[in-house]
């Protein structure tokens, strides 16, 4: 499906690209897409052209990933940064109120804006995030961002991406080769790391201080109860155990969640339970 790509400019400067799918009727509630920490707008092509059947779909690049600028201070690689960056990119669109679709660290920036503008958000769909990360999921992230070495071809790229997701993930050949081709860009006819390599520093550095986003995040997850949730969960998740889901659902029993067999973190929102269980919720919230 077709789709704008335009740039805006962040309150620092920096220029930052998004995606824009135009509905052919906007009368609907759109919807705000934002990827995990080191991907960008192209995890949601799929669900994106889905969705802009019936309402405009904005997916942008998060400051230091696909083709948004880099920062030049990598400290900035922060969410209370991001969450700036995605409330200029609503005012640059002139977006007053939107569902965001989440996935990982894409959640907990949408958790965020709705406890610091809860006019602003609808409903958010968390893709495999919660306010509690696996610590195996979490070693895995930490070792791993930033520190890939750069595949010599798309073979190599599809093998990388298979060591990495392998146990988690049960996809053909034409499947492993899609994550690869979201997981780099390519330059050339050679895939390339397509975000700042110094985001793996930041994290890094946020993990040993025992920085969450600068906030609670359980607190964040409770204060942000009067906004409909959706939380999809990989089968396979190292990062959303079903421990941690259980605890979301009782701290918010009208939570709704749903599962994506055969997938672990994180699901990628094109499969027929998740379009089920989105479809069903951004219905909920139209009809409210």
């Amino acid at each position: 499906m077709s789709y704008r790509e335009a740039t805006y400019r962040a309150g620092d400067g920096l220029a930052l690209y998004f995606r824009d799918y135009a509905a052919a009727h906007d009368a609907l509630t759109p919807v705000l897409c934002l990827p995990g920490l080191t991907r960008n707008s192209k995890d949601f092509e799929g669900i994106a052209a889905h969705l802009a059947k019936t309402r405009r779909v904005i997916a942008p690049d998060l400051r230091g990933r696909g083709r948004s600028a880099y920062d030049p201070n990598y400290k900035n690689y922060a969410i209370p940064v991001e969450i700036a960056d995605v409330f200029a990119l609503m005012a640059a669109e002139r977006l007053e109120r939107v569902i965001i679709i989440g996935t990982s660290r894409g959640g907990l920036i949408a958790s965020g804006m709705a406890v610091m503008r809860p006019a602003a958000v609808a409903g958010i769909v968390l893709n495999d995030i919660g306010p509690e990360l696996a610590p195996e999921g979490i070693a895995r992230i930490l070792g791993y961002a930033g520190r890939i070495a750069e595949p010599e071809s798309w073979e190599d790229a599809v093998r990388l991406v298979k060591s990495l997701n392998a146990p988690m993930f049960a996809l053909d050949e034409a499947g492993w080769m899609r994550f690869a081709r979201s997981t780099f860009r390519d330059e050339r006819g050679r895939p390339r790391l397509d975000y700042d390599t110094r985001i793996g520093d930041a994290i890094r550095e946020a993990a040993a201080a025992g920085e969450a986003g600068g906030a609670d995040p359980w607190a964040v997850f409770k204060a942000m109860a009067p906004t409909p949730t959706l939380v999809v969960r990989g089968e396979n998740s190292d990062l959303l155990s079903p421990g941690i889901l259980a605890r979301m659902h009782e701290a918010r029993p009208d939570l709704k969640s749903v599962e994506v067999k055969a997938r672990g973190h994180a699901p990628f929102l094109d499969e027929e339970e998740a379009i089920d269980a989105i479809d069903a919720f951004l219905g909920g919230i139209d009809r409210a």
